[in-house]
């Protein structure tokens, strides 16, 4: 009963936001500012991720394809399909759910705590239009974004550690990139990543705009943000698989 009280809350919280789509001199000012926290302050943890994810999948696929009759390209084919398709997107998005996800709700939970929406509800302001809308859409726009940031930096990373162990020359592994290269696998990861914003950045909104019980509630409803997202995200990414492949 309690799960069904919280997800008609989320809905109705959701469609508040749907419905404060017009109102875009409210959220204008902090949809600009979310897309720099989201966007650019998280572009050196998602290439740092991407570059090592790239790194691991190309020695781990060489470990494990060391048969003489297999064309060493097909490493360069494996790493760059897995993180287009898959890696890019999910371990990204479960970085972000951290990083951005806590921030998210911790911002909004104080400003619940401390009384602070409700004062700007006191003076007639929409805080859904103003708190939760600029973040939802700023979750949407930036991480397709920085799927692309995290799929390059990972091919990136997957030509250097090839290079510098030995296990594939530079060539090699683009020949086998290209080679099994499918326009398909950037569009299905660029639609996982947005899905995985708005679960993310919904998520958190929700957690922190109905915080309650003070710093230990804000605490809280932080860390439940970050586990639910990530869990949302995995099975997002279930149910994206299961329909698309």
């Amino acid at each position: 009963m309690e799960s069904l009280e919280k997800f008609g809350k989320y809905s109705l919280l959701l469609y508040r936001s749907l419905r404060s789509l017009y109102e875009v001199n409210t959220y204008k000012k902090n949809l600009v500012s979310e897309l720099l926290k989201i966007g650019y302050e998280s572009v050196p943890i998602v290439l740092l991720t991407g570059v090592f994810t790239g790194a691991v999948m190309t020695i781990q696929t060489a470990y494990q394809l060391d048969i003489a009759f297999i064309p060493i390209s097909v490493i360069g084919a494996i790493t760059s399909e897995s993180l287009l398709i898959e890696l890019a997107a999910v371990i990204t998005s479960l970085v972000l759910a951290g990083k951005v996800g806590a921030r998210i709700a911790t911002e909004l939970g104080t400003m619940r705590v401390t009384e602070q929406i409700d004062a700007l509800e006191s003076m007639g302001f929409n805080s859904v239009s103003f708190l939760v809308l600029p973040r939802v859409l700023a979750g949407l726009i930036m991480f397709p974004i920085l799927y692309i940031f995290a799929s390059a930096s990972g091919i990136i990373g997957g030509v250097t550690a090839g290079y510098v162990s030995g296990a594939i020359s530079p060539t090699e592994f683009m020949s086998g990139a290209r080679e099994f290269f499918f326009p398909w696998d950037v569009t299905f990861g660029i639609l996982k990543a947005f899905v995985f914003g708005f679960v993310i950045t919904s998520v958190s909104c929700f957690k922190g705009y109905y915080a309650s019980g003070g710093a230990e509630g804000v605490g809280k409803g932080t860390t439940q943000a970050t586990v639910l997202s990530c869990i949302y995200v995995l099975l997002a990414d279930f149910v994206l698989a299961a329909v698309f492949l």
